[in-house]
């Protein structure tokens, strides 16, 4: 079983999962620059406990010489510390190493200061672990000079990550929180939009659903978005073929109903009189076949206008030589031609066209029957064809009385024969379905010479296919 798509669904996993896949990155990127604020918000309170440390560092002697000596209360690193959330810690040493002061298990600088420190002092800030910590720490280098001497002191400040893990975390989360708002926003805004831009299409499935099951009349739906309109154009096309079909259909019925029921309704009494002995065998028998000769004709005839409507819905036609048809159907009727007496010619020029080629030989077989059938014997029967322009244009031209304007219009009518003994009136029918069907025009006019007619033209129009 096909799952079904949804239309919503899509629309809504369409925007949404680029969106989150923005707001994802959006929110590492913003809290990658909140985390480096604040990484540089705490190492300058680092690098201020570094200087106040390095404020209390006094010095004898100068250089290599030079001793320092540094007091410094604990409490004077108090004020750095944040909520107790951290622990602070310092060591003040010489070049060498040397511990002046502070945390002898700090482990002593070996970095290198930066061609262009982050601020207006020798400072280097690196990570390390202490008492087994994280710990952030700032070594400063500091000249120190007195009046008794002068020389350089490191001063390390370390401090626990607590804080700052806190303060971040508590940036991500706010940051989160607003990211998901949006999000949500987002959606709710999105799912209100999908909703009212579907609504044109929900609203054409229920007018559509609460139609009577033989109402194929177009669709009007003038409000819809134009968007809806390549389908519903498209939807009111298929309807219209349909009620074609279904208008061909009908009409086949009531047709083969109503014609057939005559035919059949003579065999009846034909074979009734036959077995009552009122006719002699062999004319009794004669009588009957040609009963059933008509009734035979009638339906494939019937038939035939049936198949021309069905290849009118298959599309785009294939390419076929109405020339070489028309010959081929001219030597198919040469025996009815030889029994006419008919002085027959024929004219043809190539002329390929977008048809099937069984609607050429039945346009050109009811044709040429018809000509040969009511051309007076041994009279002059000409066949031409000949490019005109785009079209292909196709001339039976007999020797006959003509016919009347009025019959002549009447003819291409379904079950209208001129002469109802020689025919079913369904040949012309088949004629005009299958040209126009290929687009084309079918007609009947009298060859005149002043008042004088000399006799019936059948014209036919057809496009010629394009190279």
């Amino acid at each position: 079983m096909i799952r079904t798509r949804s239309l919503r669904r899509q629309l809504l996993l369409g925007i949404l999962l680029p969106t989150l896949l923005f707001v994802g990155l959006n929110t590492y990127s913003l809290y990658g620059q909140a985390l480096a604020a604040l990484n540089t918000a705490y190492d300058r309170t680092l690098l201020a406990s570094a200087k106040t440390i390095s404020e209390q560092i006094d010095v004898r002697g100068h250089d290599e010489a030079a001793e320092l000596r540094v007091i410094v209360p604990y409490a004077a690193l108090e004020a750095f510390e944040a909520d107790n959330q951290s622990r602070m810690y310092y060591r003040v040493s010489n070049l060498q190493g040397e511990l002046i002061s502070g945390f002898e298990e700090l482990p002593m600088w070996r970095g290198r200061i930066a061609q262009r420190p982050p601020y207006a002092a020798l400072v280097d800030f690196y990570d390390t672990s202490f008492r087994n910590h994280p710990v952030r720490v700032a070594a400063l280098l500091q000249p120190v000079a007195s009046p008794e001497g002068r020389g350089m002191a490191v001063v390390q400040v370390a401090e626990t990550l607590e804080l700052r893990h806190a303060a971040a975390l508590q940036i991500l989360w706010n940051t989160l929180a607003r990211q998901a708002l949006l999000l949500a926003l987002i959606a709710a805004i999105v799912v209100l939009v999908v909703q009212r831009a579907t609504r044109p299409v929900r609203q054409l499935s229920s007018s559509l659903q609460a139609r009577a099951a033989g109402d194929l009349s177009p669709i009007a739906a003038p409000a819809a978005p134009r968007e809806l309109q390549p389908l519903i154009d498209a939807t009111n096309a298929v309807m219209l073929r349909l009620s074609r079909l279904l208008a061909h259909q009908k009409r086949f019925v009531r047709d083969a109903s109503h014609q057939l029921r005559t035919p059949l309704a003579v065999l009846k009494t034909q074979v009734q009189s036959a077995l009552r002995g009122d006719l002699p065998p062999e004319q009794a028998l004669h009588e009957i076949g040609d009963t059933v000769g008509r009734a035979t004709q009638l339906a494939n005839q019937m038939l035939a206008l049936a198949k021309v409507e069905q290849l009118r819905q298959q599309g785009e036609l294939p390419v076929s030589r109405l020339d070489e048809v028309l010959r081929e159907v001219a030597l198919e009727l040469s025996p009815l031609i030889a029994q006419g007496d008919l002085d027959f010619g024929i004219d043809t020029e190539p002329a390929p066209m977008r048809a099937h080629e069984w609607m050429l030989r039945e346009l050109c077989r009811n044709l040429l029957h018809n000509a040969i059938r009511h051309a007076p014997p041994a009279t002059e029967l000409a066949v031409t064809l000949h490019a005109e322009g785009g079209d292909a244009v196709l001339t039976m031209a007999d020797a006959g009385p003509g016919i009347d304007d009025e019959l002549a219009a009447r003819l291409f009518q379904p079950f209208s024969a001129g002469d109802v003994r020689k025919g079913s009136g369904l040949g012309l029918a088949i004629c005009q379905e299958i040209v126009q069907a290929l687009g084309g025009s079918i007609a009947l006019t009298n060859r005149r010479q002043g008042a004088r007619v000399l006799g019936l033209d059948a014209v036919v129009r057809l496009p010629l296919a394009r190279a």
